[in-house]
């Protein structure tokens, strides 16, 4: 059973990402307020979560939680200040987006930065340890989800609806048979250019 928060008396808002080692598509974040009282045995880090599951917790998350939101930093901008600064960044909009302004950030991972004005604890594998960042992951992990999906029907060589864009053989083979989209991330190894000087 995930811990309900980390201090008493204080409003806290977990916050995770999904979507660092993709090759394609943007990386998502969400920042969630869960109520004192939430208490769903079934909530856990994502990435244990059968899709059906996350799914389900995404509406009982979306329905209970005090306030959530979820933000994205595009492709383009994950190529100009790298996947780590990208995922902060996400995670920053996510909470300015909430209704509810938090007291305390605790965020997935042993780093953090933003321009917030809000004091922030960095809790490694914390999307395992406090509901509030397992409800984040949930949500930024479906709606990531949701996005690929989406565009794998415009782009539909490259199983994106299967492998959200991560580098697997099916996604590497349609690189090298159907090229690079404008969602591809071109810093990462498969998609930059081998060439000096070749653009996209």
């Amino acid at each position: 059973m995930l811990t309900a928060r980390l201090h008493s008396g204080v409003v806290e808002a977990g916050c995770d990402e999904a979507g660092r080692g993709p090759l394609a598509g943007p990386v998502f974040a969400a920042a969630v307020i869960l109520p004192d009282d939430f208490a769903d045995e079934l909530l856990d880090d994502s990435k244990k979560l059968t899709a059906k599951r996350r799914y389900a917790l995404r509406e009982v998350i979306i329905k209970e939680a005090t306030a959530w939101a979820a933000a994205s930093v595009s492709p383009s901008e994950i190529d100009r200040i790298n996947i780590l600064n990208a995922s902060f960044k996400a995670m920053s909009l996510a909470v300015k987006a909430l209704s509810t302004k938090p007291e305390l950030l605790l965020i997935d991972g042993n780093r953090f930065r933003s321009d917030l004005d809000i004091p922030f604890e960095c809790i490694v594998k914390g999307d395992g340890k406090i509901a509030g960042i397992a409800a984040a992951s949930v949500l930024a992990k479906t709606f990531r989800d949701d996005y690929m999906t989406a565009l794998a029907e415009r782009y539909p060589h490259y199983g994106w609806e299967r492998n959200s864009g991560y580098p697997t053989a099916e996604h590497l083979r349609a690189i090298a048979e159907h090229g690079l989209t404008p969602h591809h991330r071109r810093s990462y190894g498969p998609c930059a250019p081998t060439i000096p000087g070749l653009t996209f």
